[in-house]
Protein backbone atom coordinates (compact mmCIF):
# COMPACT_ATOMS: atom_id res chain seq x y z
CA UNK A 1 0.00 0.00 0.00
CA UNK A 2 1.09 3.57 -0.76
CA UNK A 3 -0.16 7.02 0.17
CA UNK A 4 0.24 10.20 -1.85
CA UNK A 5 1.41 13.21 0.18
CA UNK A 6 1.04 16.87 -0.81
CA UNK A 7 2.84 19.77 0.85
CA UNK A 8 1.50 23.15 -0.30
CA UNK A 9 3.77 26.03 0.72
CA UNK A 10 3.77 29.77 0.10
CA UNK A 11 6.54 29.53 -2.51
CA UNK A 12 6.26 25.99 -3.88
CA UNK A 13 4.41 22.70 -3.55
CA UNK A 14 5.82 19.18 -3.30
CA UNK A 15 4.35 15.73 -3.79
CA UNK A 16 5.67 12.21 -3.22
CA UNK A 17 4.55 8.66 -2.50
CA UNK A 18 5.17 7.07 0.91
CA UNK A 19 4.91 3.43 1.91
CA UNK A 20 2.92 2.22 4.91
CA UNK A 21 5.95 2.70 7.19
CA UNK A 22 6.05 6.39 6.31
CA UNK A 23 9.18 6.09 4.15
CA UNK A 24 9.33 8.46 1.18
CA UNK A 25 9.85 6.91 -2.24
CA UNK A 26 12.38 9.51 -3.35
CA UNK A 27 12.07 8.78 -7.08
CA UNK A 28 8.46 10.03 -6.97
CA UNK A 29 9.20 13.44 -5.42
CA UNK A 30 8.03 16.40 -7.51
CA UNK A 31 8.22 20.14 -6.86
CA UNK A 32 6.77 23.23 -8.53
CA UNK A 33 7.55 26.84 -7.57
CA UNK A 34 5.23 29.83 -7.93
CA UNK A 35 5.38 33.52 -7.16
CA UNK A 36 4.14 35.16 -3.97
CA UNK A 37 2.97 38.64 -4.98
CA UNK A 38 4.19 41.26 -2.50
CA UNK A 39 4.44 45.05 -2.25
CA UNK A 40 5.59 47.71 0.18
CA UNK A 41 2.11 48.00 1.73
CA UNK A 42 2.28 44.45 3.08
CA UNK A 43 0.54 42.53 0.29
CA UNK A 44 1.37 38.79 0.16
CA UNK A 45 -0.98 37.03 -2.25
CA UNK A 46 -1.09 33.94 -4.47
CA UNK A 47 -3.10 33.41 -7.64
CA UNK A 48 -5.61 30.54 -7.03
CA UNK A 49 -5.52 29.02 -10.57
CA UNK A 50 -1.72 29.10 -10.53
CA UNK A 51 -1.69 27.32 -7.17
CA UNK A 52 -4.14 24.66 -8.37
CA UNK A 53 -2.15 24.10 -11.58
CA UNK A 54 1.07 23.67 -9.60
CA UNK A 55 -0.53 21.12 -7.25
CA UNK A 56 -2.13 19.05 -10.01
CA UNK A 57 1.05 19.27 -12.07
CA UNK A 58 3.10 17.87 -9.18
CA UNK A 59 0.55 15.10 -8.62
CA UNK A 60 0.77 14.18 -12.29
CA UNK A 61 4.58 13.99 -12.21
CA UNK A 62 4.55 11.85 -9.06
CA UNK A 63 2.02 9.43 -10.57
CA UNK A 64 4.05 9.31 -13.79
CA UNK A 65 7.17 8.42 -11.77
CA UNK A 66 5.22 5.61 -10.09
CA UNK A 67 4.14 4.24 -13.47
CA UNK A 68 7.74 3.71 -14.62
CA UNK A 69 9.07 2.33 -11.33
CA UNK A 70 8.87 -1.48 -11.27
CA UNK A 71 8.78 -1.53 -7.47
CA UNK A 72 5.82 0.86 -7.26
CA UNK A 73 3.66 0.69 -10.37
CA UNK A 74 1.52 -2.26 -9.23
CA UNK A 75 0.99 -0.95 -5.68
CA UNK A 76 -2.32 0.74 -4.91
CA UNK A 77 -2.50 4.29 -3.56
CA UNK A 78 -4.95 4.01 -0.68
CA UNK A 79 -5.09 7.63 0.47
CA UNK A 80 -4.00 11.20 -0.06
CA UNK A 81 -2.75 13.39 2.81
CA UNK A 82 -2.06 17.10 2.53
CA UNK A 83 -0.09 19.72 4.44
CA UNK A 84 -0.78 23.38 3.66
CA UNK A 85 0.30 26.74 5.03
CA UNK A 86 -1.88 27.99 7.87
CA UNK A 87 -3.85 31.23 8.44
CA UNK A 88 -4.62 32.02 4.77
CA UNK A 89 -7.99 32.52 3.09
CA UNK A 90 -9.82 32.84 -0.20
CA UNK A 91 -13.36 34.12 -0.87
CA UNK A 92 -15.54 32.24 -3.41
CA UNK A 93 -18.99 32.51 -4.96
CA UNK A 94 -21.66 29.84 -4.59
CA UNK A 95 -20.11 27.77 -7.40
CA UNK A 96 -16.64 27.85 -5.83
CA UNK A 97 -15.14 30.33 -8.29
CA UNK A 98 -12.53 32.51 -6.53
CA UNK A 99 -13.49 36.15 -6.00
CA UNK A 100 -10.29 37.06 -4.15
CA UNK A 101 -6.66 35.99 -4.41
CA UNK A 102 -5.26 33.67 -1.77
CA UNK A 103 -4.44 36.13 1.00
CA UNK A 104 -1.61 34.45 2.88
CA UNK A 105 -0.53 34.55 6.50
CA UNK A 106 2.25 36.98 5.53
CA UNK A 107 -0.16 39.66 4.25
CA UNK A 108 -0.03 42.48 6.79
CA UNK A 109 -2.25 45.13 5.14
CA UNK A 110 -4.83 44.53 7.88
CA UNK A 111 -2.52 45.71 10.71
CA UNK A 112 -4.79 48.68 11.49
CA UNK A 113 -7.84 46.41 11.58
CA UNK A 114 -6.05 44.09 13.99
CA UNK A 115 -5.25 47.06 16.21
CA UNK A 116 -8.92 48.15 16.16
CA UNK A 117 -9.95 44.65 17.21
CA UNK A 118 -7.53 44.83 20.13
CA UNK A 119 -9.16 48.11 21.20
CA UNK A 120 -12.63 46.60 21.30
CA UNK A 121 -11.93 43.01 22.41
CA UNK A 122 -9.96 41.55 25.29
CA UNK A 123 -7.05 39.92 23.43
CA UNK A 124 -6.14 37.71 26.37
CA UNK A 125 -9.67 36.31 26.52
CA UNK A 126 -9.72 35.80 22.74
CA UNK A 127 -6.37 34.01 23.03
CA UNK A 128 -7.68 31.70 25.76
CA UNK A 129 -10.73 30.83 23.66
CA UNK A 130 -9.12 30.47 20.21
CA UNK A 131 -5.42 29.83 20.83
CA UNK A 132 -4.70 32.77 18.47
CA UNK A 133 -3.77 36.42 18.90
CA UNK A 134 -5.71 39.37 17.45
CA UNK A 135 -3.07 40.08 14.84
CA UNK A 136 -2.77 40.47 11.08
CA UNK A 137 -1.81 36.83 10.53
CA UNK A 138 -5.30 35.59 11.37
CA UNK A 139 -8.71 35.73 9.72
CA UNK A 140 -10.58 38.22 11.96
CA UNK A 141 -8.36 41.16 10.97
CA UNK A 142 -8.16 40.02 7.34
CA UNK A 143 -11.95 39.73 7.09
CA UNK A 144 -12.45 43.17 8.65
CA UNK A 145 -9.90 44.63 6.21
CA UNK A 146 -11.60 43.02 3.22
CA UNK A 147 -15.02 44.28 4.35
CA UNK A 148 -13.56 47.78 4.66
CA UNK A 149 -11.54 47.90 1.44
CA UNK A 150 -13.25 45.39 -0.90
CA UNK A 151 -16.91 45.78 0.04
CA UNK A 152 -18.43 45.07 -3.43
CA UNK A 153 -16.44 41.84 -3.71
CA UNK A 154 -17.15 40.76 -0.12
CA UNK A 155 -20.90 41.12 -0.73
CA UNK A 156 -20.61 38.47 -3.44
CA UNK A 157 -18.65 35.99 -1.31
CA UNK A 158 -20.70 32.98 -0.26
CA UNK A 159 -17.89 30.89 1.17
CA UNK A 160 -14.62 31.69 2.93
CA UNK A 161 -12.11 28.87 2.94
CA UNK A 162 -8.44 28.02 3.21
CA UNK A 163 -6.50 27.47 -0.04
CA UNK A 164 -6.30 23.71 0.54
CA UNK A 165 -10.08 23.56 1.05
CA UNK A 166 -10.57 25.33 -2.27
CA UNK A 167 -8.21 22.93 -4.06
CA UNK A 168 -10.11 19.99 -2.59
CA UNK A 169 -13.39 21.60 -3.64
CA UNK A 170 -12.10 21.80 -7.22
CA UNK A 171 -10.95 18.17 -7.17
CA UNK A 172 -13.52 16.50 -4.93
CA UNK A 173 -16.54 18.79 -5.27
CA UNK A 174 -17.19 19.18 -1.53
CA UNK A 175 -16.27 21.69 1.17
CA UNK A 176 -14.67 20.24 4.30
CA UNK A 177 -12.17 21.71 6.75
CA UNK A 178 -9.97 19.55 8.98
CA UNK A 179 -9.64 20.43 12.67
CA UNK A 180 -5.91 20.80 12.01
CA UNK A 181 -6.64 23.54 9.45
CA UNK A 182 -9.60 25.36 11.03
CA UNK A 183 -7.51 25.86 14.16
CA UNK A 184 -5.19 28.31 12.38
CA UNK A 185 -7.92 30.76 11.37
CA UNK A 186 -8.54 32.52 14.69
CA UNK A 187 -12.24 31.58 14.39
CA UNK A 188 -12.00 28.12 16.00
CA UNK A 189 -12.10 26.92 19.60
CA UNK A 190 -9.48 24.27 20.46
CA UNK A 191 -11.51 23.37 23.56
CA UNK A 192 -14.87 22.75 21.89
CA UNK A 193 -13.39 21.70 18.50
CA UNK A 194 -15.89 23.94 16.69
CA UNK A 195 -16.19 27.39 15.12
CA UNK A 196 -16.20 30.12 17.80
CA UNK A 197 -19.53 32.04 17.51
CA UNK A 198 -18.25 35.20 19.22
CA UNK A 199 -15.34 35.53 16.81
CA UNK A 200 -17.60 34.93 13.81
CA UNK A 201 -19.72 37.91 14.90
CA UNK A 202 -16.66 40.05 15.53
CA UNK A 203 -15.38 39.15 12.03
CA UNK A 204 -18.70 39.94 10.34
CA UNK A 205 -19.38 36.50 8.83
CA UNK A 206 -21.87 33.68 9.42
CA UNK A 207 -21.19 30.02 10.11
CA UNK A 208 -22.92 29.18 6.80
CA UNK A 209 -20.01 30.86 5.00
CA UNK A 210 -17.53 28.40 6.52
CA UNK A 211 -16.99 24.74 5.72
CA UNK A 212 -18.11 21.90 7.98
CA UNK A 213 -15.28 20.76 10.26
CA UNK A 214 -14.36 17.08 10.00
CA UNK A 215 -11.35 14.88 9.28
CA UNK A 216 -13.37 12.31 7.27
CA UNK A 217 -12.14 11.54 3.77
CA UNK A 218 -13.42 12.95 0.48
CA UNK A 219 -13.21 11.33 -2.96
CA UNK A 220 -12.15 12.55 -6.37
CA UNK A 221 -14.85 13.81 -8.73
CA UNK A 222 -15.61 11.44 -11.63
CA UNK A 223 -14.40 13.96 -14.21
CA UNK A 224 -10.89 13.90 -12.70
CA UNK A 225 -10.59 10.14 -12.30
CA UNK A 226 -9.43 9.42 -15.84
CA UNK A 227 -6.59 11.94 -15.65
CA UNK A 228 -5.65 10.90 -12.08
CA UNK A 229 -6.73 7.26 -12.33
CA UNK A 230 -4.17 5.95 -9.83
CA UNK A 231 -5.77 8.00 -7.02
CA UNK A 232 -9.32 7.80 -8.40
CA UNK A 233 -10.50 5.49 -5.61
CA UNK A 234 -8.23 6.83 -2.86
CA UNK A 235 -9.43 8.50 0.35
CA UNK A 236 -8.56 12.21 0.19
CA UNK A 237 -8.18 13.33 3.80
CA UNK A 238 -8.67 17.08 4.34
CA UNK A 239 -5.49 19.14 4.64
CA UNK A 240 -3.90 19.95 8.00
CA UNK A 241 -1.64 22.90 8.78
CA UNK A 242 2.02 22.60 7.87
CA UNK A 243 3.05 23.07 11.49
CA UNK A 244 1.00 20.10 12.65
CA UNK A 245 2.32 18.07 9.72
CA UNK A 246 5.89 18.98 10.64
CA UNK A 247 5.49 17.53 14.13
CA UNK A 248 3.94 14.35 12.75
CA UNK A 249 6.61 14.00 10.07
CA UNK A 250 9.52 14.59 12.42
CA UNK A 251 8.26 12.21 15.09
CA UNK A 252 7.79 15.03 17.62
CA UNK A 253 4.44 13.70 18.83
CA UNK A 254 4.77 13.81 22.63
CA UNK A 255 5.65 16.47 25.23
CA UNK A 256 9.29 15.36 25.60
CA UNK A 257 9.96 16.24 21.96
CA UNK A 258 9.79 19.59 20.17
CA UNK A 259 9.73 20.12 16.41
CA UNK A 260 11.84 23.10 15.36
CA UNK A 261 11.35 23.97 11.72
CA UNK A 262 13.56 26.62 10.15
CA UNK A 263 12.85 27.53 6.55
CA UNK A 264 11.53 30.76 5.03
CA UNK A 265 9.85 31.35 8.40
CA UNK A 266 10.46 29.32 11.54
CA UNK A 267 8.55 27.79 14.44
CA UNK A 268 8.95 25.55 17.46
CA UNK A 269 6.07 23.33 18.63
CA UNK A 270 5.35 20.66 21.25
CA UNK A 271 2.46 18.22 20.78
CA UNK A 272 0.12 17.22 23.61
CA UNK A 273 -2.74 14.77 23.93
CA UNK A 274 -5.97 15.78 25.64
CA UNK A 275 -5.93 14.97 29.35
CA UNK A 276 -7.08 16.56 32.58
CA UNK A 277 -3.51 17.66 33.30
CA UNK A 278 -2.94 18.97 29.78
CA UNK A 279 -5.68 21.31 28.61
CA UNK A 280 -5.49 23.18 25.27
CA UNK A 281 -4.01 26.45 26.54
CA UNK A 282 -0.83 28.33 25.64
CA UNK A 283 1.07 31.10 27.43
CA UNK A 284 0.00 34.52 26.11
CA UNK A 285 1.96 35.37 22.97
CA UNK A 286 2.31 31.75 21.89
CA UNK A 287 -0.23 29.65 20.00
CA UNK A 288 -2.44 26.67 20.77
CA UNK A 289 -3.52 24.80 17.61
CA UNK A 290 -5.34 21.54 17.12
CA UNK A 291 -3.81 18.64 15.18
CA UNK A 292 -7.07 16.70 15.38
CA UNK A 293 -9.77 16.08 17.98
CA UNK A 294 -7.37 14.33 20.36
CA UNK A 295 -4.09 16.29 20.03
CA UNK A 296 -2.95 19.91 20.09
CA UNK A 297 0.23 21.97 19.72
CA UNK A 298 1.78 24.64 21.93
CA UNK A 299 4.45 26.84 20.39
CA UNK A 300 5.38 29.99 18.55
CA UNK A 301 6.35 31.08 15.04
CA UNK A 302 8.53 33.87 13.69
CA UNK A 303 8.08 35.56 10.31
CA UNK A 304 11.76 36.48 9.90
CA UNK A 305 14.01 33.47 9.39
CA UNK A 306 15.49 32.02 6.19
CA UNK A 307 13.90 34.85 4.23
CA UNK A 308 16.38 37.23 5.94
CA UNK A 309 19.30 35.05 4.89
CA UNK A 310 17.99 35.22 1.32
CA UNK A 311 17.71 39.01 1.68
CA UNK A 312 21.32 39.24 2.87
CA UNK A 313 22.64 37.09 0.03
CA UNK A 314 20.74 39.18 -2.50
CA UNK A 315 21.15 42.73 -1.17
CA UNK A 316 24.62 42.54 0.39
CA UNK A 317 26.24 41.05 -2.74
CA UNK A 318 27.69 38.12 -0.83
CA UNK A 319 27.91 36.03 -3.98
CA UNK A 320 26.37 32.75 -5.02
CA UNK A 321 29.06 30.42 -3.67
CA UNK A 322 27.26 28.87 -0.69
CA UNK A 323 30.28 26.73 0.21
CA UNK A 324 32.53 29.79 0.50
CA UNK A 325 29.96 31.59 2.66
CA UNK A 326 29.64 28.47 4.82
CA UNK A 327 33.39 28.33 5.42
CA UNK A 328 33.59 32.05 6.16
CA UNK A 329 30.78 31.89 8.72
CA UNK A 330 32.38 28.86 10.37
CA UNK A 331 35.41 31.04 11.13
CA UNK A 332 33.11 33.55 12.90
CA UNK A 333 31.50 31.20 15.38
CA UNK A 334 30.48 33.57 18.19
CA UNK A 335 28.80 36.97 18.75
CA UNK A 336 31.99 38.91 18.11
CA UNK A 337 31.07 41.53 15.52
CA UNK A 338 29.64 44.11 18.00
CA UNK A 339 26.34 44.32 16.12
CA UNK A 340 22.87 44.16 17.66
CA UNK A 341 19.98 43.32 15.34
CA UNK A 342 16.22 43.39 15.85
CA UNK A 343 15.11 41.22 12.90
CA UNK A 344 11.73 42.79 12.08
CA UNK A 345 12.00 43.05 8.30
CA UNK A 346 8.48 41.51 8.13
CA UNK A 347 5.71 42.00 10.70
CA UNK A 348 6.86 39.73 13.51
CA UNK A 349 4.82 37.12 15.34
CA UNK A 350 5.66 35.30 18.57
CA UNK A 351 6.45 36.06 21.26
CA UNK A 352 5.87 39.84 21.18
CA UNK A 353 3.89 40.20 17.91
CA UNK A 354 5.52 43.50 16.92
CA UNK A 355 3.55 44.41 13.79
CA UNK A 356 4.12 48.14 14.20
CA UNK A 357 7.93 48.29 14.00
CA UNK A 358 10.67 47.73 11.44
CA UNK A 359 14.07 46.10 11.73
CA UNK A 360 17.04 47.77 13.39
CA UNK A 361 20.81 47.26 13.17
CA UNK A 362 22.86 48.96 15.88
CA UNK A 363 26.65 49.17 16.03
CA UNK A 364 27.63 49.48 12.36
CA UNK A 365 31.15 50.85 11.85
CA UNK A 366 33.33 51.39 8.83
CA UNK A 367 35.00 48.06 9.58
CA UNK A 368 31.67 46.17 9.49
CA UNK A 369 31.55 43.68 6.62
CA UNK A 370 28.68 42.14 4.70
CA UNK A 371 29.55 38.82 6.35
CA UNK A 372 29.29 40.47 9.79
CA UNK A 373 25.78 41.63 8.89
CA UNK A 374 24.76 38.17 7.68
CA UNK A 375 26.05 36.61 10.87
CA UNK A 376 24.36 39.10 13.20
CA UNK A 377 21.03 38.99 11.34
CA UNK A 378 21.08 35.19 11.36
CA UNK A 379 21.85 35.05 15.07
CA UNK A 380 19.05 37.53 15.78
CA UNK A 381 16.47 35.18 14.24
CA UNK A 382 17.80 32.35 16.40
CA UNK A 383 17.47 34.53 19.49
CA UNK A 384 13.75 35.02 18.72
CA UNK A 385 13.29 31.25 18.76
CA UNK A 386 15.21 31.01 22.03
CA UNK A 387 12.87 33.57 23.59
CA UNK A 388 9.84 31.53 22.47
CA UNK A 389 11.36 28.40 24.00
CA UNK A 390 11.88 30.23 27.29
CA UNK A 391 8.17 31.19 27.30
CA UNK A 392 7.20 27.57 26.60
CA UNK A 393 9.03 26.26 29.67
CA UNK A 394 6.57 24.16 31.67
CA UNK A 395 8.94 23.27 34.49
CA UNK A 396 9.34 19.73 33.15
CA UNK A 397 12.79 20.38 31.70
CA UNK A 398 13.80 21.13 28.15
CA UNK A 399 12.44 18.85 25.42
CA UNK A 400 14.63 17.27 22.78
CA UNK A 401 14.62 19.51 19.72
CA UNK A 402 14.13 17.81 16.35
CA UNK A 403 15.18 20.17 13.55
CA UNK A 404 13.87 20.24 10.00
CA UNK A 405 13.62 22.70 7.12
CA UNK A 406 16.10 24.44 4.87
CA UNK A 407 18.58 24.87 7.73
CA UNK A 408 19.37 21.15 7.43
CA UNK A 409 21.57 21.98 4.41
CA UNK A 410 23.97 24.12 6.47
CA UNK A 411 26.13 22.46 9.16
CA UNK A 412 27.46 25.87 10.22
CA UNK A 413 23.95 27.24 10.73
CA UNK A 414 22.93 24.16 12.73
CA UNK A 415 25.93 24.57 15.04
CA UNK A 416 25.19 28.27 15.50
CA UNK A 417 21.55 27.52 16.29
CA UNK A 418 22.58 24.94 18.91
CA UNK A 419 24.97 27.49 20.43
CA UNK A 420 22.35 30.25 20.57
CA UNK A 421 19.72 27.95 22.11
CA UNK A 422 22.25 26.28 24.40
CA UNK A 423 20.58 22.96 23.58
CA UNK A 424 21.55 19.86 21.58
CA UNK A 425 19.67 19.43 18.31
CA UNK A 426 18.58 16.26 16.53
CA UNK A 427 18.80 16.95 12.79
CA UNK A 428 16.42 14.87 10.68
CA UNK A 429 17.76 12.67 7.91
CA UNK A 430 14.42 13.18 6.11
CA UNK A 431 14.48 16.69 4.55
CA UNK A 432 10.71 16.82 3.95
CA UNK A 433 9.16 16.72 7.41
CA UNK A 434 5.87 18.44 6.47
CA UNK A 435 5.47 16.25 3.40
CA UNK A 436 6.07 13.14 5.49
CA UNK A 437 3.66 14.50 8.11
CA UNK A 438 0.90 14.69 5.51
CA UNK A 439 1.55 11.02 4.72
CA UNK A 440 1.62 10.08 8.41
CA UNK A 441 -1.73 11.80 8.99
CA UNK A 442 -3.29 9.75 6.17
CA UNK A 443 -1.67 6.54 7.43
CA UNK A 444 -3.03 7.19 10.92
CA UNK A 445 -6.52 7.53 9.47
CA UNK A 446 -6.04 4.20 7.68
CA UNK A 447 -5.02 2.54 10.97
CA UNK A 448 -1.38 2.06 9.97
CA UNK A 449 0.23 4.25 12.65
CA UNK A 450 1.52 1.17 14.49
CA UNK A 451 3.68 0.31 11.47
CA UNK A 452 5.44 3.67 11.16
CA UNK A 453 9.23 3.56 11.19
CA UNK A 454 11.18 5.76 13.59
CA UNK A 455 12.71 8.95 12.25
CA UNK A 456 16.51 8.93 12.15
CA UNK A 457 18.74 11.91 12.75
CA UNK A 458 22.18 13.10 13.86
CA UNK A 459 23.02 15.20 16.93
CA UNK A 460 24.57 18.68 17.02
CA UNK A 461 25.76 19.71 20.50
CA UNK A 462 26.27 23.31 21.66
CA UNK A 463 29.56 24.82 22.69
CA UNK A 464 28.91 25.81 26.31
CA UNK A 465 31.18 28.87 26.34
CA UNK A 466 29.58 30.28 23.21
CA UNK A 467 26.13 29.45 24.58
CA UNK A 468 26.83 31.55 27.69
CA UNK A 469 27.91 34.51 25.58
CA UNK A 470 24.85 34.18 23.37
CA UNK A 471 22.61 34.16 26.46
CA UNK A 472 24.18 37.46 27.54
CA UNK A 473 23.70 38.86 24.03
CA UNK A 474 20.01 37.90 24.18
CA UNK A 475 19.52 39.92 27.35
CA UNK A 476 21.12 42.92 25.66
CA UNK A 477 18.82 42.51 22.64
CA UNK A 478 15.78 42.48 24.94
CA UNK A 479 16.97 45.74 26.53
CA UNK A 480 17.54 47.28 23.10
CA UNK A 481 14.05 46.30 21.94
CA UNK A 482 12.53 47.83 25.05
CA UNK A 483 14.45 51.04 24.47
CA UNK A 484 13.80 51.45 20.75
CA UNK A 485 10.28 50.05 20.65
CA UNK A 486 8.47 50.53 23.97
CA UNK A 487 4.93 49.19 24.06
CA UNK A 488 2.73 51.94 22.62
CA UNK A 489 -0.62 50.27 23.11
CA UNK A 490 -0.91 51.15 26.79
CA UNK A 491 -3.22 49.45 29.25
CA UNK A 492 -6.57 50.57 27.87
CA UNK A 493 -9.67 48.92 29.28
CA UNK A 494 -11.15 46.74 26.57
CA UNK A 495 -14.62 45.31 26.13
CA UNK A 496 -14.54 41.52 26.64
CA UNK A 497 -15.55 39.09 23.94
CA UNK A 498 -19.24 38.30 24.25
CA UNK A 499 -19.64 34.96 25.92
CA UNK A 500 -21.75 32.31 24.22
CA UNK A 501 -23.00 28.91 25.20
CA UNK A 502 -20.90 26.01 24.04
CA UNK A 503 -22.40 24.03 21.18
Amino acid sequence: MLVLALDIGTSSCRTALFDERGVRQSSTTAQQAYTLHTDHQGCAELDPPTLLAAVTGCIGRTLAAQAVDRRLRDRAIAAVGTSCFWHSLIGCDAAGSPLTPVITWADSRCRDDAERLRRTLDERLVHRRTGCMLRSSFWPAKLRWLARTRRPVVRQVRHWMTPAEWIYLMLCGERRCAHGMATGTGLYSPSSCAWEPGMLRSSGISIEQLSPIADAALHLLPRHRKRLATVGEADWFPAIGDGAASNLGSGATRPGLAALNFGTSAAVRVMHSDARASRPQAPFGLFCYRVDERRFLIGGAISNAGNLRAWCLRELNLGADEAEIEHALARQAGPDQALAVLPFWNAERAPTWREDVSGAIVGIRQSTTALDLLQAITEATYHRLATIIERMDSGAGSPRFIVGGGIQKSPTSLQRLADVLGQPLTVLDEPEASLRGAAVFALEKLGCDGRLSSVAGSTVRPDRRRAERFAQARQQLAQLEGTLFPDGEGRRLRRPLRRTKRP
